[in-house]
């Protein structure tokens, strides 16, 4: 079978993000497909994509949407088939389009066949997973919370033992210490490389490496630290790189790095070190956090946002590692709800972020959607979320004395559902998605849409030239990164800089006027890029009236990209 393609190196590459199960239903049933993909290929290949990441659709209770997988070798039923996924595969090489398949070997689910083999007494697959016995005392094991909230450790059946789960009880970590673990993980990539996949995602990966004796997180400390970053994750990756992904010169791998550090995400994505190609870090989506806590509703934190953004970029450059670029994904709540102004300023604050992320040094990923300016959804219940991590936390939130109404509105702000939505397709009540019952509720449709976007829109246009400009200049794909004018409250800017080219982004985070000052040299530097459309204009006539260097007026969430190309060789 042949491989799906990879047409440029990854570095001047733009991911395109599907959660399979909302993208697009072929058959009615309220729940997206592989057909339903393959259906929508030229949409996808129109906006200039490189690759696609479809989160997991392997066979799953979908305790956790999929996360807690009982099969890695077949396609879910509800999805399709695997000659569904054979066509898909084509359909997008046909295109020039690879395929990134979402990796989840921190943990099985419970219903996989390892586990219950576990349970039935299996002692090769007990030792599959982290089984401990209870303390002296009858507590558990550790003091580790579960991300999902309560206990991180559910009782082994009728064992005195327990085993772990990070996430959900349904989910239980697997033990990595164990080489016929490694020895399956390397096997299921290799399974799908068979199929012509060269692109891999790989979930919480970094939190593979947990020492072999587990201790309980001193008092006031925080237990994530207690089993991230380990050391042996990178001996991890260097191994099963070695055994699968390694061997594709073209491939394309990520990794998602829970609560992690720039200098250990250096070491994972340096090329030298043969691990991955690049990894997601989200520091930057919790400047809305209070105290680090994610159910709590304060304003994003914006100076914050900028120094971390610049960073994470200049902490990369120096160590040699790369970033994948993201405001987005299954994860996140919209980002336009969050960091910008969806009632006035929806198209403005669209673009701005796309600006922000498209232009720095790193891989940029757009979550579907994202490119029509899509929103958080108008829910007004707990009951219109099917989320198990927002149904948990609005009973925690509840516990803690919290009001339904305040309740419901924290969850509202930070649900993982609000971007897990129907794609919307058009303005029907279905949004396009399905002749059935979608099985998440879409909402703003009406306004917000594929074929709306296509007709009239402004967004899905700038989004379809920031891609192509990626993949035109190698200022942007290659191109240094260096923060400018840091200390200003509003704006985010930086420039890049490659071979005599300069490049300063100008991206106003803010719904009122702002300004910033132009560095030495760039004053005749022409508009590359910017979401207003008399952009030209509005810097020519600022440059008529002031004085080198000058300050920039910026109106709300505009984002202009000036150019000063190098001097021509004599």
């Amino acid at each position: 079978m042949p491989a799906s393609p990879a047409t440029r190196p990854f570095r001047s590459s733009v991911v395109y993000q599907i959660y399979p199960k909302s993208f697009r239903d072929s058959t009615g049933n309220g729940v997206g497909d592989l057909r339903g993909v393959i259906e929508k290929v030229p949409y996808i290949a129109s906006l200039g994509v490189d690759h696609v990441w479809f989160n997991p659709f392997f066979p799953s209770p979908g305790r956790d949407n999929g996360y807690d997988i009982s099969d890695y070798r077949a396609i879910d039923p509800a999805m399709g088939t695997m000659e569904d996924f054979d066509e898909l595969v084509a359909a997008l090489a046909e295109k020039g389009i690879g395929v990134i398949l979402d990796m989840v070997l921190n943990h099985t689910s419970t219903a996989h066949e390892w586990f219950q083999r576990a349970l039935a007494g299996d002692p090769v697959y007990q030792d599959y997973y982290i089984l401990r016995p209870a303390k002296e005392d009858g507590s558990l094991p550790t003091n580790w919370v579960s991300k999902f909230g309560g206990p991180a450790w559910e009782r082994f059946g009728d064992t005195d033992h327990y085993y772990l789960h990070l996430f959900d009880r349904t989910q239980a970590d697997l033990n990595w210490h164990n080489p016929a673990v490694r020895a399956q993980a390397a096997g299921i990539v290799n399974f799908w490389r068979e199929r012509g996949v060269r692109g891999f995602r790989f979930d919480v990966i970094n939190l593979i490496g947990k020492d072999e004796e587990l201790r309980d997180a001193p008092p006031g400390t925080d237990d994530r630290a207690m089993y991230t970053d380990g050391p042996l994750v990178h001996d991890y990756l260097r191994e099963l790189a070695a055994a699968s992904f390694g061997a594709d010169e073209a491939g394309i791998t990520v990794g998602e790095m829970s609560s992690t550090t720039i200098e250990a995400c250096v070491g994972y994505s340096r090329p030298e070190n043969h691990e991955l190609s690049m990894v997601f870090s989200f520091h930057h989506l919790k400047v809305d956090y209070d105290q680090g806590r994610k159910w709590t509703d304060v304003p994003a934190d914006l100076p914050a946002l900028k120094r971390i953004l610049s960073d994470w970029a200049l902490g990369m450059q120096e160590g040699g590692g790369w970033n994948a670029l993201f405001w987005n994904n299954h994860d996140q709540p919209r980002a336009v709800n969050r960091f910008g102004d969806p009632g006035r300023y929806r198209a403005e604050s669209a673009t701005m972020l796309a600006t922000a992320v498209h232009l720095l040094r790193g891989t940029p990923y757009v979550y579907m959607g994202e490119e029509i300016g899509m929103t958080d959804p108008a829910y007004t219940s707990i009951e219109d979320y099917v989320d198990v991590e927002a149904r948990n936390a609005y009973a925690e939130l509840l516990a803690e004395g919290r009001t339904p109404q305040e309740a419901f509105r924290i969850v509202h702000r930070k649900a993982r559902d609000n971007s897990r939505t129907p794609m919307a397709w058009d303005a029907s009540a279905t949004a396009g998605f399905t002749t059935g019952t979608p099985w998440l509720r879409p909402t703003g449709q009406e306004a917000v849409n594929v074929e709306r976007e296509e007709r009239e829109g402004s967004i899905l246009p700038y989004y379809r030239k920031l891609i192509s400009l990626r993949h035109e200049l190698p200022l942007i794909a290659e191109g240094a990164y260096a923060p400018w004018e840091q200390d200003n409250p509003d704006v985010l800017a930086y420039t890049r800089t490659h071979e005599g080219d300069r490049l300063l982004v100008l991206c106003n985070l803010r719904g009122t006027d702002s300004e910033v000052t132009l560095p030495e040299g760039l004053e005749t530097a022409e508009v590359l890029i910017a979401n207003h459309a008399d952009a030209d204009a509005w810097v020519a006539a600022h440059r008529a009236v002031r004085p080198r260097p000058s300050a920039l007026p910026l109106r709300p969430y505009e984002a202009i990209a000036l150019l000063e190309r190098a001097e021509p060789a004599a």
